[in-house]
Order: structure tokens, then sequence, then C-alpha cells
């Protein structure tokens, strides 16, 4: 089940870190701009890509407990650096492009935005009760469902600073490229410590490797977290 939770994660919400391709600098101000905005960034880049690891790298056959701390903890870490990302860009100023204030103002309140719907999703799954793996695994299935939505949230929130010159701009700076995850993957479990690794290693190669195709650069070929044992909410086909 958690499968397609870090398939809607690692699928692309990573903001700033697609930037590719650079040209000449079409004026210092610009330039000055994007290193202002990515030195400050820079931090809470790599604070998202490891709360990214966390959900992905979590093993296989972990308790719901585990799944649970882990997707929460995950989903805070997320808020917290989309509301300093969303400081940063204030803090550097309206950048010095056509509408550059508009672009700014644009980035923050969709940035609040985006950490305000991961803490909505931080809330749920905290709510959920890991004793009842039926339950669980019902419940992890509505949060993938808002997860989907909110990682269309962050591919818009900076998609206009991304754009033409100052993009280009974005994407020469170190502090904006695509950052490493710190996070070491988690060790499985022994596949004999108990029924959910069994149910993984049956339920993950029929109900999920739709996921696996498309969850994007950031891991998609370790173990998420594992569905609870019942292979009924792993019915849909997109989280």
């Amino acid at each position: 089940m958690n499968k397609k939770l870090a398939a809607a994660l690692s699928g692309g919400a990573v903001l700033v870190l697609a930037l590719s391709g650079c040209s000449d600098d079409e004026g210092d101000k610009v330039g000055d701009w994007a290193k202002t905005f990515c030195d400050q960034a820079k931090p809470q880049i790599q604070k998202r890509a490891d709360a990214h690891q966390i959900i992905i790298s979590t093993a296989a056959d972990s308790k719901p407990a585990e799944i649970q701390a882990a997707d929460s903890k995950a989903f805070q870490d997320i808020a917290n650096a989309d509301r300093a990302l969303a400081k940063a860009v204030e803090a550097a100023g309206a950048p010095p492009v056509e509408n550059g204030e508009k672009v700014q103002q644009d980035a923050i309140k969709e940035l609040n935005a985006t950490a305000l719907a991961y803490e909505g999703l931080k809330k749920q799954v905290d709510a959920l009760d890991p004793t009842n793996q039926q339950k669980f695994a019902d419940g992890l299935q509505g949060v993938a469902d808002g997860l989907t939505k909110i990682e269309k949230m962050d591919q818009n929130a900076l998609s206009k600073l991304e754009e033409g010159e100052l993009g280009q701009a974005m994407a020469k700076q170190p502090g904006c490229q695509k950052p490493t995850a710190a996070v070491p993957p988690k060790t499985s479990a022994s596949p004999n410590s108990g029924s959910t690794a069994d149910s993984g290693s049956t339920s993950d190669s029929d109900s999920d490797s739709d996921s696996d195709s498309d969850s994007g650069s950031s891991g998609s070929t370790k173990k998420p977290s594992a569905k609870p044992t019942k292979k009924s909410t792993a019915g849909k086909s997109e989280e």
C-alpha cells in the first residue's frame, strides 16, 4: 500500500530540482537574485530530499506503526521545508523580471499552502490505527489520494520562478541543484519475522508495479514502506 504513497511522493514533487540547461547570464541582477534565493533554499531542498527518502526506503516488511512514524515525520519535514522556502523567496525580494512582484507573491502563497496541506496529511497519518491492519491500509490509501493532489501543488509552487532567464540563472546555482538524499536506506527485517513480509512480497508485485514505473528518479528501485496484509486496499491503479 505504501508503495503507492512513496510513488506519489517521489514522482516529481521536489521543488527547483528539475532545472536543467544553462545559458549566458542576461544580467547580473537576475544572477544575483538566483544566488540569494538558492543559497537560502539549499538546506530546505536537502531536507525535502531526505524526507522523500524516509518514505521510499522504509522497509517493505515494516510494521504499520513504523510506517506511520516514518510518514508522519516526512510530511512534517516537507511542510517545514516549504515554509522555509517561502521565506527564502520573500527574503530574496521580487525577482528582476517582468511581473516579478507577482511571481514572488504567487510562489510564497503556493509554498505556504502546500506546507499546510502536508501538515494535513501528517494529521491524517497520525490518526490512523496501526493495530488494525485493514483499517490502517484503508486510511493509508486515503493519504495516498491526498498526496497525489498535493504533489501537483508542489509542482506549481515555484514554476514561474523556473521560467525564462530567471530559471536559467537558478539552474546554474549549486543551491538549486538536485541533492543526494542523506538518509541511508532502512534495512529490511527478516522475512521470517512475521506475516507482513509475506504479504508484501506477494501484493507488491501484482498491485503496485504501475507505481514503480512512474515513481521518478528519487529511488523507485527501493522498497518503500510496506502495505498491510490485506490486498483489497491496493486496487487503485494511480495514486
